[in-house]
């Protein structure tokens, strides 16, 4: 498969999985972990509610942040016209496009576990709290599940198109070219409607959990873990595709580097929101805002979240800084792979707290204890093999790369300076 310039050439092996390869196995393993790790969360989900659908939110936000990422960065490279992307663009459409799957997996929260969940629907403690009565017009379960309705068809409306856009062009260089020009105009409102829907289903899937509590930087926070999270999985899949023989010499050392700025970049952003949410909310010292921290500097959970500062910032912040190591392939895979872990730990950092303190004033002793069980890693383990299944199924159907945009070449030769 030649490319419009004669200067290179893209050979079908580098790009197509071949029949026998061990990723075409991964659509498989994806289900055998989904329908093991769910089926057995849910078999144990009796008498163990609350347990559950703590476990399964967490599980799925942590596993939807790579979706999403993968919207925001096939968005963003065509908003700024990147041409260093494009090698690596079509692996973060691949991941994009499991969005209507995540979607149909969010919808048990939204049906089955809202009361276990969220403490607005209980009607009577809604009554009872002049606060929750107050926020009764946005927080109730009608308004939840209409919004809710909304993200999910933005996003799979999103990554339906922007693939399709791609993968359609993979045969016919002008219709890549009339493709292409598509993406890039269509890249702002999409980026709009993208940044909103994200912001407020973080809003109302993970900061309602504590409806007292609110912070206009939440959304913010959630969208530098998917942008972390995004390339970390870009970068150990690029990895791991170039050991088994594909995309050789096109994702090359240089766009190793590019994403190992990248997750430098945004370990710094990731931080940046971070602290200034702590710190804000510290200098305010509003009673309902302060609680929210108090419960994760207390008890176990004071571990993790020293745990979360070190190892979702210093840690990568300081291992990243050479630039050796983010023209290593092993180096860069070992700093992926530990960004990549360090979400679902922000995740239980922000959710697994109010279950926790649900225990503790139910027992009596007011003690936040971490407890991690079958239900978490079942859970975990279902919901990332869901993602794999679906993921697994995109490589397999078209080229690992947008082989007739006309940038590619430009991608494939691109330098650091």
């Amino acid at each position: 498969m030649s490319s419009h310039n004669d200067t290179v050439t893209i050979a079908p092996a580098q790009v197509y999985l071949a029949k026998g390869s061990a990723w075409r196995f991964l659509p498989i393993l994806g289900l055998v972990l989904a329908a093991g790790g769910l089926g057995g969360a849910f078999a144990m989900k009796t008498g163990h509610e609350h347990e559950f659908w703590y476990a399964y939110l967490t599980a799925y936000y942590g596993v939807l942040a790579i979706s999403l990422g993968g919207l925001f960065f096939v968005i963003l490279q065509h908003l700024v016209r990147a041409g260093w992307s494009i090698a690596v663009r079509r692996l973060a459409e691949n991941a994009m496009i499991t969005l209507p799957f995540m979607c149909l997996l969010g919808l048990p929260i939204v049906f089955g576990g809202m009361h276990d969940l969220y403490h607005w629907t209980d009607t009577e403690a809604v009554a009872a709290d002049v606060m929750l009565s107050a926020k009764a017009s946005y927080l109730n379960e009608g308004a939840f599940r209409i919004r809710v309705g909304v993200y999910f068809l933005i996003w799979t409306v999103l990554s339906v198109v922007f693939y399709t856009w791609s993968t359609s062009g993979d045969d016919d260089e002008v219709k890549a070219a009339r493709n292409a020009d598509r993406a890039r105009a269509f890249a702002a409102p999409a980026l709009l409607l993208f940044a909103l829907s994200l912001t407020f289903a973080a809003f109302d899937f993970l900061m309602s959990l504590d409806p007292h509590w609110f912070s206009t930087m939440f959304g913010v926070y959630y969208f530098a873990g998917a942008c972390l999270t995004i390339h970390a999985f870009l970068t150990l899949v690029s990895i791991l595709l170039r050991k088994s023989g594909y995309l050789q010499g096109i994702v090359t050392d240089e766009h190793y580097h590019d994403l190992g700025k990248y997750l430098f970049g945004f370990t710094v952003f990731y931080a940046y929101i971070g602290f200034s949410q702590y710190f804000l909310i510290w200098y305010a010292n509003i009673p309902e805002e302060t609680m929210w921290f108090g419960y994760r500097i207390s008890g176990d959970f004071f571990a993790v979240t020293m745990l979360l500062c070190l190892g979702r910032f210093f840690i990568p912040f300081f291992f990243l800084l050479p630039r050796a190591v983010k023209r290593s392939g092993v180096t860069l895979f070992i700093a992926a792979s530990w960004i990549l872990m360090m979400e679902f730990v922000d995740m239980y950092w922000l959710i697994q707290p109010v279950l926790a303190h649900h225990h503790a004033v139910e027992s009596g002793n007011h003690e936040m204890v971490v407890h991690i069980g079958a239900l978490d890693a079942l859970t975990l383990v279902g919901m990332f093999g869901a993602f794999l299944g679906a993921f697994g199924w995109a490589l397999g159907r078209k080229a690992l790369v947008p082989v007739k945009d006309p940038r590619i070449i430009e991608s494939i030769k691109f330098e650091n300076f």
